[in-house]
Order: C-alpha cells, then sequence, then structure tokens
C-alpha cells in the first residue's frame, strides 16, 4: 500500500468527480493521502475532506498565498491547531515554505513577507509541536536556515529538486524529500540520479495532485494549443509513478512501497 504525502484534493479540478478521484485511489492501492491546506479560506475544507476520506490533512498558508495573507490569518492558523490539536488526521503545518521562482514574489517586498509568514510558521509548528510540509522551489538554502533557527520535529520537504548537500542537510534536520511524477521524464537526471542515489530512507512518494503529471499525462504547448487539455494529475497515479523510481533504484515496487510508507508515517507520526 502507498501514502501520497502532498496532494491537493480540495482543489476545484476536482470538483466534478471527487468521490471516483477517491475510489481510483483506494482502488490503486493508495491507502492514504494527505491534504495540504494553502490559505486560511481552506481550513475548514481540507480538514472535512480528510474526515470524510479517511485521509489525512495539514494546515498552513502557501508562500503563493502570503501576498494576500495578513497577520490576522496567522492568527486563524495558530486557533485552527489549538483547537483541533487532538485530531489524528491533522499530520502537520502545511504547506509552508519560501518560493523563488515566481517573479511577483521575488521583489523585495513581496520576499521580506514570504519570509515572514515562513519564520511565523515555523514557530508555530514548533510550539504545537507539528512536522512542517515544505514548498521548497529555488529556495532550499534560505528553508534550512530558518529550520536552524527555529527547530521544528521534522517533516517533508516537498517536490525536492535541489542539491545533493542541500538533500543531505534536510536529512541531517529530521526531514524526509518528496518525490513525484516530475522524476518520470526521462531528462530530469539530476532529479533521477538523486531519487537512485539517496537513501531510501529518506524518500517518500507524493503526487502534488492535480500538479506536476508524470510524463504520460503531460501535454506539449503546442498539443495544448491545439486544443488537447493538459493531462490532469491524481492520487491513483502514484504506483505507476512509483514503478519508475522502484526500475531506477533496481528494488521491487513492494519494497518501495513499504519502504516509503514506513518514511511517511516516520516523517509524519500521526499517520501511524
Amino acid at each position: 500500500m502507498f501514502i501520497d504525502t502532498h496532494a491537493h484534493l480540495d482543489a476545484a479540478e476536482f470538483d466534478a468527480d471527487r468521490s471516483g478521484v477517491h475510489l481510483r485511489a483506494r482502488a490503486a492501492g493508495v491507502a492514504k493521502c494527505v491534504i495540504p491546506a494553502v490559505e486560511a479560506a481552506n481550513f475548514d475544507t481540507v480538514r472535512l475532506l480528510a474526515h470524510t476520506q479517511q485521509d489525512a490533512y495539514a494546515l498552513g498558508i502557501h508562500p503563493l498565498y502570503t501576498p494576500h495573507a495578513t497577520d490576522a490569518h496567522l492568527v486563524q492558523l495558530d486557533a485552527a491547531l489549538r483547537a483541533h490539536r487532538d485530531d489524528p488526521r491533522l499530520v502537520a503545518v502545511g504547506e509552508i515554505g519560501l518560493d523563488g521562482f515566481v517573479p511577483e514574489l521575488n521583489n523585495s517586498q513581496a520576499l521580506v513577507k514570504q519570509q515572514l509568514f515562513y519564520k511565523a510558521q515555523l514557530k508555530l509548528a514548533q510550539q504545537h509541536q507539528l512536522p512542517v510540509i515544505l514548498h521548497v522551489r529555488r529556495s532550499a538554502d534560505q528553508l534550512l536556515k530558518g529550520l536552524r533557527d527555529t527547530p521544528v520535529v521534522g517533516g517533508i520537504a516537498h517536490a525536492f529538486n535541489g542539491s545533493v548537500q542541500q538533500a543531505q542537510a534536510f536529512i541531517a534536520l529530521g526531514f524526509k524529500l518528496g518525490f513525484g511524477g516530475a522524476l518520470t521524464y526521462d531528462r530530469a537526471l539530476q532529479l533521477r540520479r538523486l531519487a537512485t542515489e539517496l537513501p531510501l530512507s529518506a524518500i517518500v512518494l507524493e503526487t502534488d495532485a492535480p500538479d506536476i503529471p508524470p510524463h504520460w499525462l503531460y501535454t506539449t504547448a503546442e498539443q495544448r494549443a491545439a486544443g488537447q487539455p493538459q493531462g490532469r494529475n491524481e492520487p491513483a497515479e502514484l504506483p505507476r509513478i512509483a514503478q519508475v523510481l522502484a526500475d531506477l533504484r533496481g528494488i521491487s515496487l513492494g519494497e518501495l512501497a513499504a519502504a516509503t510508507s514506513a518514511n511517511a508515517r516516520q516523517a509524519l507520526p500521526r499517520l501511524q
């Protein structure tokens, strides 16, 4: 059985067939999904969805949503973490972090606000003794500095695509690294090298559904211009993604499923 450690199942892309997505995931052997919030407005949505589908959830403010976030939303996050502290399905603070890719988030004012929300949410994770689920996009070194300044009880570096040295630094701080559809592309040489050479004990699986489609769902810009839509990623794709990684590592799919699920439970202990 697999655990999808990162799936935005509350996204609008799933509104038409959310129950079908859930049933396909279970039929494919995905026993549980972690549904991270991205803003205060969807805290209740992800919590209720996790309970409805027997999944897990995290609460946090994503760096892409920080331009419109306020101190009141941090207060709301603290209150939600406090109100649901005994909920076994609440497994982490997330999705939080820093984004160094999106241009409009990388002017000086936006960067300062990203940092403020990242540091504030690390402090909340520390206070509530919860792991964190980190958004890591061209921001690994800054995220690591924040973790050293405000230590937390570990977590997951989602969609990791940094250097070996950065990977080792996250692992040393008690983190697992999330790998998903991006490693299915033949040209993803650095990512494949990381996923193959890092200790198996450091790896968890994820889809980031509906995003980061594996290569078999990807359509080019030309195909999209011609009317062919981008394929929608969903948790049921996880075993096929996992098979690519198992082949790269030269192990069985069953061995990979058992190891990565155990790793997910170690990173997010409430998944136990």
